[in-house]
């Protein structure tokens, strides 16, 4: 099985998607375990001194001024968790606290927190036995961080939590943390000073959801391309909208990228060839001729995203944080959600816009007086609806996403008696970003669905005035990345030649979307995409 060595430095977005998704392992690198133990010690001596720190020997929020007697700092440490797990709505996905647990962990590995080791190895364990923490959705506001998902988290770690077993597996099910973790020999935390606040403060939620939704953006943004090559094949459009000296003209990285990926895609077209010397069309409509445009202005967004993201999973972002080296707790913010809470809106904004874009190209996939094609891409309208509803549905999710990418982080609203009087609502961005991503994978499957059905009738059509053009000819093939994109999808799905459950087909097609069989088999024909 695949493992990590966490450092608090070096984790990388695609590695944690690894641990989310595939059950990758962890463990900690030597210097982290030393970073902790000094950071650990150094609390331990000024407990023992009296020092005056917040959180921990003062209580929490507005009663940071209420002065803690010795005797009862490890209760202070439960019953901050065990008052700050009040969440609500449905479980967090497995993947998602799995994200949560190896951000955690990673950030901890730091060695600014004052965690013993042992805690943090309770934690490791945890995730590498899939011993995951059910933690509910709602709740937090983004500003101390995720304090309510967090919460919930340990308190599986102290035994008063539940957990999945088997998470993500098909037996799956929930019990009480205290016998799981006894089961499989591991005995539920107890709390020491400082421990309980450096386990809750922070952006993990936020960031768990940020980082598997800017992974699967990356990928996404190759197949839009793709699934946007396909349809401008589809529907014989142009293809000098994509010439090089155009973009050289505007060189925005993520126009210029989408360009050329076209251009690839579509390199070798006997199809839109066979239509170039009779098409009378100046140019296309939008959907199809600012494709670059459109898709490369996303692109940049999305890469925006996945560096601030890259730079929040290697922060260290509790409080009060220490330093060994100078014997001195800082008390700060880098709890606050405001760097992930615009990136996320960010990200929603740049997404919609792929599936904006995309159900217009769908709309004129369908639409028999656009394309050319048969209406709604069925050989026998009337008796059959063909596709019709696909872009239906395509329409409702792109309206949903306008709702989605109204930004979270313009709003705020104190807590703690206006002690925290301004929050980032991060873990509401996140969330919505998260939701909207879903959505354009769905809205990109219809597409791609509408796209090979169209080219299948193109081809047809080409056969068909075979006489009239001396290009034309049976099973002319498009282009070479479009053909392996094609292949690959009508493996799958084949063509509609009469009506079936749409419903069976764009489940399927969104499979291929959110897996990486399309983008791999293209890329293994022409190269790695931009």
């Amino acid at each position: 099985m695949q493992s990590y060595t966490l450092d608090g430095n070096s984790l990388t977005i695609p590695q944690i998607s690894a641990i989310a998704v595939d059950f990758a392992e962890v463990h900690l690198k030597p210097s982290s375990k030393r970073a902790i133990y000094a950071s650990r010690k150094l609390i331990d001596d000024w407990v023992q001194h009296g020092e005056s720190i917040y959180g921990v020997t003062t209580g929490f929020g507005e009663f940071s001024n209420v002065r803690i007697a010795p005797h009862d700092l490890a209760q202070l440490q439960e019953n901050l968790i065990v008052s700050h797990a009040a969440g609500s709505g449905d479980p967090l996905a497995p993947e998602i606290v799995r994200a949560m647990m190896v951000l955690r962990i990673n950030a901890l590995a730091k060695g600014f927190s004052g965690i013993r080791l042992s805690t943090v190895e309770t934690l490791m364990e945890m995730l590498n036995r899939n011993i995951l923490p059910v933690i509910p959705s709602q709740g937090s506001v983004g500003a101390s961080g995720d304090l309510v998902q967090l919460a919930h988290l340990v308190l599986a770690m102290i035994g008063r939590g539940k957990v999945y077993i088997n998470a993500g597996k098909k037996n799956s099910r929930i019990a009480g943390s205290a016998g799981v973790l006894r089961k499989h020999g591991l005995a539920p935390v107890k709390l020491a000073a400082k421990e309980g606040l450096a386990l809750i403060n922070g952006t993990q939620m936020m960031t768990a959801f940020a980082s598997l939704a800017a992974d699967r953006s990356m990928q996404l943004l190759k197949t839009a391309d793709i699934a946007a090559a396909i349809s401008v094949e589809a529907l014989r459009g142009s293809d000098s909208a994509f010439d090089n000296r155009i973009h050289a003209l505007r060189p925005y990285r993520g126009q210029r990228n989408a360009a050329s990926n076209m251009r690839r895609l579509m390199h070798g077209s006997m199809l839109r060839e066979s239509h170039r010397t009779n098409d009378r069309r100046v140019q296309d409509a939008y959907s199809i001729r600012c494709i670059p445009q459109v898709h490369g202005a996303s692109r940049d967004a999305v890469e925006y995203v996945y560096e601030k993201v890259s730079i929040e999973i290697n922060s260290a972002n509790d409080n009060p944080l220490i330093f060994a080296k100078d014997r001195i707790h800082l008390e700060g913010g880098n709890f606050h959600g405001q760097p992930i809470a615009l990136a996320m809106d960010f990200l929603a904004i740049a997404l919609a816009e792929l599936a904006n874009i995309s159900e217009r190209r769908i709309e004129r996939l369908v639409n028999g007086s656009l394309s050319g094609l048969p209406r709604f891409l069925t050989a026998r309208g009337g008796l059959n609806s063909g596709l019709m509803i696909a872009q239906y549905t395509a329409a409702s999710l792109v309206s949903e996403n306008k709702v989605l990418a109204h930004p979270g982080s313009v709003d705020s609203i104190p807590t703690s008696a206006n002690q925290e009087d301004h929050n980032s609502m991060g873990s509401i961005s996140a969330q919505k970003a998260w939701r909207v991503l879903k959505n354009v994978q769905t809205v990109l499957a219809i597409e791609m669905l509408c796209a090979c059905q169209g080219l299948d009738f193109a081809r047809k059509l080409n056969v068909e005035q075979g006489e009239r053009s001396p290009h034309a000819g049976p099973a002319l093939r498009a282009g070479e990345g479009t053909e392996a994109a094609y292949s690959v999808f009508r493996k799958s799905i084949p063509f509609m030649d009469r009506d079936r459950i749409l419903y069976d087909d764009i489940q399927k097609a969104l499979c291929l979307v959110d897996g990486k069989s399309i983008v791999q088999a293209v890329e293994r024909k022409i190269g790695e995409l931009e």
